[in-house]
């Protein structure tokens, strides 16, 4: 996916403050997401030592408009 890419967190310049989505299913399994001012970071709320992914500002609108539409629903 061009505009997304891996991030080491100790090139983070300061500590993200993680937002979870009120969708949340009762166990809280989502992603949660946080601004770096350059990117929107994301990363699984199952495992927040785990990796993180960061989305340019455009792609992450196309991801949310592909979520909208339901074009990420596997069917």
């Amino acid at each position: 996916m061009e505009g997304c890419w891996m991030v080491e967190r100790s090139n983070l310049r300061v500590a993200p403050r993680w937002r979870k989505s009120s969708a949340s299913d009762v166990d809280g399994d989502c992603v949660e997401v946080a601004g770096d001012g350059r990117s929107v970071l994301v990363r699984d709320s199952r495992d927040p030592d785990g990796g993180l992914l960061a989305l340019s500002s455009a792609q992450w609108r196309l991801m949310l408009g592909a979520i909208r539409n339901g074009d990420l629903d596997g069917r």
